[in-house]
């Protein structure tokens, strides 16, 4: 068993007591989510219930519907020392440098940004109708895939396609995802592109109505595509027998250097520490342990950071 987790079980058992004393009042969280159909809008209500929880009551969480990350970054600006969102690192990074969809929008409030601790990031998964010990990208020549057009899924599978030298040995079909379980079943399809975090509802259905298998990817064709690497354990879908190694991108639950080291010290630590509990609520929280720390890009809060040492987390000298 890793250290953090030895510690985390022991500290759980004294959290309430630890929790009590240390905040003399009631603490009120805002945090800036998703759009309500989204399952990181239900992160969110599932994060809310375990601060709630974990903290005997004395840590609340609203939980508030937003736009999309861009707008999670730009409220970020309003300076509100108990708010809290989530976004993808990338974009903290952009609105820092003003670039992008930030250009012309600079305000010094954005270099305030400070991480708190990663949620189930957003993975790639092409999913093939067919069974094979690995299935890999060269394995997909020949084959028809749906594209949701307009998705950041059908964006970086396009991507993908055309990096690692496919582009016109695969037919894309364009097609609302919805359709895609039809279109396997008819045959018209052989398999299709899809993002979100694992186990990814929509694939699991899939999985147990037919055969199916994802694409793993080679770490050099990771590092290509400039993102993230994951590993989906074997196991997780239906019909899955190996680890699938494939790309994401982390999303970090964020505050400002408005919330005090504190609060922030008490919202990571109990977090953690309901880690056992959220993972019975819901498959995607398995994904979340102290390996996601490294996609951190960024700092941390300097209350967060004392509860990672503490534990043993893996931080690094730029996240401090």
């Amino acid at each position: 068993m890793k250290r953090w987790v030895k510690l985390l079980y022991a500290s759980a058992t004294i959290s309430l007591a630890a929790v009590a004393p240390a905040m003399a009042d009631d603490v009120t969280l805002t945090y800036a989510s998703a759009p309500s159909s989204s399952a990181y809008y239900k992160m969110g209500k599932q994060i809310a219930e375990a601060l709630k929880a974990g903290s005997n009551g004395e840590i609340s969480m609203v939980v508030n519907e937003s736009e999309d990350y861009v707008d999670n970054v730009m409220q970020a600006t309003e300076g509100a020392p108990n708010h809290m969102f989530s976004s993808h690192p990338v974009l903290v990074h952009l609105a820092q440098e003003g670039k992008a969809m930030f250009a012309g929008k600079g305000n010094g409030a954005f270099e305030e940004i400070r991480a708190l601790f990663p949620i189930p990031s957003l993975t790639m998964q092409f999913v093939m109708e067919q069974e094979a010990a690995v299935l890999e990208f060269d394995q997909l020549k020949g084959k028809k895939i749906l594209l949701d057009n307009g998705t950041f899924a059908a964006r970086e599978a396009a991507k993908y396609i055309k990096l690692f030298g496919l582009e016109g040995d695969v037919s894309i079909v364009d097609a609302d995802l919805s359709e895609a379980e039809t279109k396997l079943k008819n045959g018209d399809i052989d398999g299709f592109a899809i993002a979100g975090s694992w186990p990814t509802p929509e694939v699991s259905d899939i999985a147990m109505k037919t055969t199916v298998n994802l694409v793993t990817m080679t770490d050099d064709q990771v590092e290509k595509t400039k993102r993230a690497r994951i590993v989906i354990p074997k196991g997780t879908y239906g019909g899955q027998d190996d680890d699938i190694v494939t790309t994401s991108l982390p999303v970090v639950v964020y505050t400002t250097k408005a919330m005090d080291d504190e609060t922030a010290y008490l919202v990571t630590k109990t977090f953690w520490e309901q880690m056992t509990q959220l993972r019975k609520e819901a498959g995607w929280w398995k994904g979340v342990d102290d390996t996601l720390m490294t996609n951190i890009s960024g700092r941390l809060h300097p209350g967060s950071i004392k509860f990672y040492k503490e534990v043993g987390f893996p931080i690094a000298e730029d996240q401090q």
